[in-house]
């Protein structure tokens, strides 16, 4: 009697470290929410947590907050945001020491947005330049490790992509430890940009950010402020399916997690996750890419 056929094997992909990115609560329930989402999250042992600082530096109190209650929950290693717009150099220093003093140890340093939208970045008259400029401070500081943006669909403001891969290459040399992209949809935009990078002289990690979908029409808007393409094969697999919620969330996590084993089967091993506060989709996909809870591990 013959048995039932055998499975071909998988291919050998290791699997990925992992972290997390969120942004401040604005309200109390919101508030309990992240922390849920943080707790469920945490379970996966990130190589780290982070806390965005909004356009304009306008969530500092809260950002603060948050990454201070994150550090006295324990929940894991806590990045926090910090940008040098329309602020001096004192002020983006003394919130610095302000993360010092609550235990924060790592800074993922932006130039960062104006707060108003659509108006262009003017730096402020005795504040930091831009982002490579605010590196070289921040280790004036404290000896933080730092991690800094890169943006594989060049950053909308730069002359060319060359120069934005030499200004990547300005901001790693200042002191940061990585660089960790803006979301993209096709792993062919990271990787043409990170063989551009090593061609540049570019030898620390450059960490895809990844962004799993949980509305499309969302997502669909995030691209088009931060310019990452979405083919329109994708698409056309992605629209209508916010009239579909269940089956939304089956389709965006698998397409998440083919994105992420192409990049882990091209040597990435690093993925830093956009959560938007929301632990369902980033625990599907982690246990896709078979990072497990550690009670379950």
């Amino acid at each position: 009697m013959s048995g039932f056929p055998v499975a071909p094997a998988r291919s050998s992909v290791k699997t990925p470290v992992i972290s997390f990115e969120f942004f401040p609560p604005k309200t109390e329930g919101a508030a309990r929410s992240l922390q849920q989402t943080v707790a469920t999250l945490a379970g996966f042992a990130p190589e780290f947590l982070s806390v965005t600082y909004g356009a304009g530096g306008t969530t500092r109190d809260r950002t603060l907050a948050t990454t201070a209650e994150m550090v006295r929950q324990g929940v894991g290693p806590v990045a926090g945001h910090l940008t040098c717009v329309g602020a001096t150099r004192e002020d983006v220093n003394a919130v610095a020491q302000e993360y010092w003093a609550a235990g924060v140890r790592h800074i993922v340093a932006l130039r960062g947005d104006p707060g108003t939208p659509g108006s262009r970045f003017e730096p402020h008259p005795g504040g930091y330049a831009h982002a490579a400029d605010l590196v070289k401070g921040l280790k004036t500081v404290a000896d933080f490790e730092i991690s800094v943006a890169a943006y594989p669909e060049t950053h909308p403001e730069a002359v060319s992509p060359q120069k934005d891969i030499e200004y990547l290459k300005a901001k790693l040399d200042a002191g940061a430890t990585r660089a960790i992209t803006q979301f993209f949809f096709v792993p062919e935009a990271f990787l043409r940009f990170r063989d551009r990078a090593v061609a540049a002289g570019i030898t620390a990690p450059i960490v895809p950010g990844i962004l799993p979908i949980a509305n499309v029409a969302q997502a669909y808007k995030f691209a088009e402020l931060c310019g990452a393409g979405i083919p329109e094969t994708l698409r056309a697999t992605l629209d209508g399916l916010d009239a579909h919620p269940e089956a939304r969330a089956m389709v965006t996590t698998a397409l998440a997690a083919e994105l992420c084993r192409t990049l882990l089967a091209e040597g990435v091993e690093h993925l830093h996750i956009y959560t938007l506060n929301r632990a369902e989709p980033s625990y599907a996909l982690c246990r896709l890419l078979g990072v497990m809870p550690a009670l379950q591990a």
